[in-house]
């Protein structure tokens, strides 16, 4: 309850600083509203020429990118900001701040902000997801519906912790510009399903970086009701790298020389 009062203390604050400056908000929101449209014309586009992309049809396929976005955006939300200014933190000493505070410093330095922009926009993202489930005509009950959102926090989990271990690598390097890039460069290719990677793509984006797993467990949830393999592959997958992204940030925190030292 500690860590959740101090949670909303934090979630306040942004709010009242977003409401500060509005312009903010609605251009940012606006940017991220523009980049999911140019994804789902993209889809669109694509489907004017085939019915079928690895199996998937049109309205498939948007519920998979839904599903994906819906993640991305709330990682966006709740964490995305934090994270990336713990790096800068880590480089100039300022990471001293959450040090001194009365908490674990990766939930302190995680939480720190919010950006109701990347919110906001998960609700579209949510819409896009409704949206594919009616077009397909599938009417999933209250227990796959609960069980989707549970495996969607799961997904945040293993999108949280990448971000967190590419994060940390700032403890040994002299800098870590450009790693943000490199993370959108890769979750992007959890928005393909899982029949089109062979071989060496396999390997590297459905197992070792499970960024596939986290948007196609939940849309075959809804597509096909519960399936036990998906459900405990992505739940494990989740425990693992929240627990790796955890012990690579207190082994780093070893390393940390404060702005004092």
């Amino acid at each position: 309850m500690d860590y959740f009062r101090v949670w909303l203390a934090s979630a306040r604050y942004s709010l009242v600083r977003t409401m500060m400056f509005r312009g903010d908000f609605l251009i940012w929101s606006l940017v991220e509203l523009f980049w999911m449209g140019v994804n789902l014309l993209l889809i669109a586009v694509i489907y004017q020429h085939t019915s079928s992309v690895a199996g998937w049809t049109e309205y498939e396929m948007l519920l998979l990118v839904g599903t994906g976005m819906l993640v991305q955006r709330l990682l966006m939300g709740f964490f995305w900001s934090s994270l990336f200014e713990m790096g800068r933190n880590i480089r100039t000493g300022a990471f001293d701040f959450f040090l001194s505070q009365p908490g674990h410093p990766l939930f302190m330095a995680s939480t720190r902000k919010l950006d109701p922009d990347g919110l906001a926009n998960s609700f579209v993202a949510a819409g896009i997801v409704v949206y594919s489930v009616h077009k397909l005509g599938l009417h999933p009950g209250i227990a796959e519906v609960a069980l989707y959102a549970g495996m969607i926090v799961a997904g945040l989990a293993i999108h949280y912790s990448i971000m967190v271990i590419s994060m940390s690598l700032t403890f040994w390097l002299a800098s870590a510009q450009g790693i943000e890039g490199t993370y959108f460069t890769v979750v992007d290719f959890g928005r393909l399903p899982r029949e089109a990677f062979r071989g060496v793509a396999s390997v590297l984006f459905v197992w070792l970086l499970p960024v596939v797993v986290v948007s196609n467990a939940p849309a075959r949830t809804i597509l096909h009701g519960f399936q036990p393999a998906w459900v405990a592959w992505l739940l494990a997958t989740a425990v693992a790298w929240l627990a790796l992204a955890v012990a690579v940030f207190n082994r780093g925190l070893r390393r940390y020389a404060s702005a004092s030292s």
